[in-house]
């Protein structure tokens, strides 16, 4: 299907600019599809949506295949310039109507209330400000619009705890992007008001060996109807 139009990338200053993380994430995340199983874990993630969709943070749009027949309209929003022309060439190739524009999590380039649904994917460890971020989906979201999220964040023993706050103290976010190991995604969700659903904890991958990334949950949460707002 045709896309119906595309960021260009064309931007006075990109809210990100991680060009060498963005060149190893895409390949990586490349591998990851059969490798780890995350072909898998996308489809788990999007399945039952319909709709349209924002997507944030939306890399180089390795969701974009695997958004269900029902989804009427994608608008993926990706700050970092080389994962966003990437993602603007996924685009191209999706079955469902996609939009890649510009921007960041925490300042939604989009208007109230407009979406169905929101999507994220391995991004709120990155976002600059989470409670902000979700802040902004709250904003753009309908009364009782769902949420979908797989994310990594903070797991494990307390050894392994320290390490990802020290690593996050440390090396990691200048390394990695600006990601950070020891965030709790369930809390930051129920923190800012949505209700959470079902979700699962997972280690990725889920054979090898457990690494500071390794702890992922996968699941939905709900912006409440105005009732509960």
């Amino acid at each position: 299907m045709a896309l119906r139009s595309a960021g260009s990338g064309k931007v006075s200053r990109d809210p990100v600019h991680h060009p060498l993380f963005a060149r190893c994430y895409a390949r990586a995340s490349v591998a990851a599809e059969t490798r780890m199983g995350m072909a898998g874990v996308r489809e788990r993630l999007l399945a039952g949506l319909s709709g349209r969709v924002i997507e944030i943070g939306a890399g180089n749009g390795l969701n974009f295949a695997h958004y269900p027949g029902a989804v009427c309209e994608v608008v993926a929003i990706e700050p970092e310039r080389r994962l966003r022309q990437l993602a603007v060439e996924a685009a191209l190739r999706s079955e469902v109507p996609v939009d890649v524009a510009p921007g960041a999590a925490e300042a939604l380039p989009v208007k109230s209330e407009a979406f169905d649904a929101a999507v994220f994917s391995l991004v709120l460890c990155s976002v600059r400000d989470v409670s902000r971020a979700l802040g902004e989906v709250r904003r753009v979201l309908r009364p009782g619009g769902v949420v979908r999220f797989f994310e990594h964040g903070v797991g494990g023993g307390p050894a392994m705890r320290f390490t990802q706050r020290a690593l996050d103290r440390t090396l990691w976010p200048p390394l990695a992007g600006g990601c950070h190991l020891a965030r709790d995604p369930v809390a930051a969700l129920r923190a800012s008001g949505f209700e959470l659903g079902p979700y699962r904890r997972m280690l990725m991958p889920e054979q090898g060996p457990t690494l500071p990334t390794s702890f992922c949950v996968l699941g939905t949460a709900w912006r409440p109807p105005l009732s509960g707002d």
